[in-house]
């Protein structure tokens, strides 16, 4: 065992395959997006919840950038990341956060539930594991009818308690499916270590019980998440199933904005030395910089997703409410056309 084009950076520098200062901006761009977001709803401009994943950024873009812009992807609650990983768009984002018209679900899907068609997020939910099955799906759908593409799944490693972690694995593992599994293990199910809630810790060895690769990585690098989500991937798209990936990283912010627990799960200092010592963002940059990237396009970067996290925000405000009457769209599906009563009426004279 193995332990939007116009936003895209046009620089062809790249590390292992890894195009350098786009797999920087995108990092850059889910980490200024959720400051703010952070910071707005703490100010009560975004509703609902909001769970951040800073510190996270290197296993989410990392594996995104691995996958193609049509692969399908499931995420979880801590969704705002995931499609930007992906490449989406920030001002539809931000304006779904706030609930407006113009969000990416209309504003009826909020911080947890974000969907994007236009970069293959087929939906992230709430649901402890609720991508799990349906990525499995998406995988079985891509085998059956030939696509070529490849299923990508985010879950945490709380999830893997879950019976449909088990369920999903084994139908991959037996059809074949092409899908990868990533677990961002940042140690803790809300307040509940690792160790406390799992007899077996190491997650990628879950994966020989379902005769499929594990594979552990650090997921505070960028590249090293890339290489292997880009051998995932390859594997994948060649007809030889599915593969586990644990990328070990860390959640620098609570669980939850705003969460308050009368009784600490985790030290101050265990935080404080992962922000100094394993910021994903931090220790890409430097190694960019040693690799001959230039502090001036660097700079270019940082001002650029500056611009476009602003540019987000106030599209957001200025963006209209969803209107009363389309407060049931969306909700129901009727693929039969039935007759109306008057129809029925006029046929029975």
């Amino acid at each position: 065992m193995q332990i939007d084009n116009d936003e895209r950076s046009p620089s062809p520098a790249a590390t292992n395959g890894l195009p350098r200062t786009e797999a920087y901006r995108r990092m850059l761009r889910i980490r200024r997006f959720e400051e703010e977001g952070t910071r707005l709803y703490i100010a009560g401009k975004i509703p609902g919840s909001f769970h951040a994943s800073i510190g996270q950024e290197a296993a989410i873009v990392g594996a995104c950038m691995a996958v193609e812009d049509n692969d399908p992807m499931t995420g979880t609650h801590r969704s705002h990341g995931h499609p930007i990983g992906k490449g989406a768009r920030l001002r539809a984002l931000m304006a779904e956060l706030m609930g407006k018209r113009t969000g990416v679900c209309g504003g009826r899907g909020g911080s947890m539930h974000l969907a994007d068609g236009s970069v293959g997020i087929v939906g992230e939910s709430a649901i402890v594991g609720g991508g799990i099955p349906i990525a499995t799906g998406c995988a079985l759908t891509a085998k059956v009818m030939r696509t070529g593409q490849v299923a990508l799944c985010f879950f945490g490693d709380g999830a893997v308690n879950q019976g449909v972690f088990h369920e999903s694995l084994n139908m991959a593992s037996l059809w074949r499916l092409p899908v990868i599994y990533l677990c961002e293990n940042n140690g803790y199910a809300i307040t509940t270590s690792l160790a406390a809630s799992h007899a077996q810790t190491s997650i990628a060895r879950r994966a020989d019980s379902y005769g499929m690769p594990g594979v552990v990585v650090d997921g505070q690098d960028v590249i090293a998440v890339h290489a292997a989500a880009r051998e995932a991937a390859d594997r994948a798209r060649t007809g030889l199933g599915p593969t586990l990936i644990e990328a070990q990283t860390h959640r620098f912010d609570e669980h939850q904005v705003g969460l308050l627990l009368r009784i600490p799960y985790r030290s101050k200092d265990e935080v404080e030395q992962h922000r100094a010592t394993r910021d994903p963002i931090m220790l890409f940059r430097d190694r960019m910089l040693a690799e001959g990237v230039t502090s001036s396009e660097v700079a270019a970067v940082e001002s650029d997703v500056e611009v476009e996290v602003a540019d987000a925000i106030q599209f957001g405000f200025d963006s209209p409410e969803p209107e009363l009457s389309s407060l049931f769209d969306d909700m129901f599906s009727q693929p039969i056309n039935y007759p109306s009563r008057q129809d029925l009426d006029h046929h029975a004279e």
